[in-house]
């Protein structure tokens, strides 16, 4: 039987950090599935098509790894897609407390997945895609912060939204 991990996130945007998880999640399962999910709390900079394009862009050469969106619950869409686990990437306690409490509920709206905690590497421990979206929006380098791919695509997106509103 396949073992399919779904990875979910925002991802807006995908950074180093995100891509890290992702590959290590792929190393461990047959199957990941990057699901670009919404989140009632935040307002996104990128639609969710463009973000799905972002991710794709910045793994190439993944053959197990697909790249998909889902408005929903995310228990109903592993359900769905009979997955074994929910892969989420931590970065520090506070990550922790809050993953933690998604992964109780998801068990109970899903029993059958196991959510599955990789714990950032130290040196994207301090990163996160609001940091990239910061420095981005100033005219920052964020190269070092996020696929080479894509930099130029999520800076030219930021830092003109940031001139147009002067």
């Amino acid at each position: 039987m396949e073992r399919i991990a779904v990875c979910p996130g925002s991802f807006d945007p995908v950074t180093l950090g995100h891509i890290d998880i992702i590959t290590r999640a792929a190393a461990l399962f047959d199957r990941v599935i990057v699901l670009v999910s919404k989140n009632v709390d935040k307002h996104p900079v990128f639609t969710a098509e463009e973000r799905v394009g972002l991710i794709k862009k910045a793994l190439p050469g993944i053959k197990n790894v697909a790249v998909e969106s889902f408005d929903g619950l995310l228990a109903d869409y592993v359900r769905e897609k009979k997955a074994c686990a929910i892969v989420k990437g931590i970065r520090a306690m506070t990550d922790f407390e809050n993953e933690f409490q998604m992964a109780l509920v998801n068990r109970k709206l899903y029993g059958e997945a196991e959510t599955v905690f990789l714990v950032a590497r130290s040196e994207n421990m301090y990163l996160s895609s609001s940091v990239v979206r910061q420095i981005a929006s100033f005219g920052g380098d964020i190269e070092s912060f996020v696929p080479k791919e894509i930099a130029g695509i999520i800076t030219e997106r930021l830092y003109k939204n940031q001139e147009a509103e002067k």
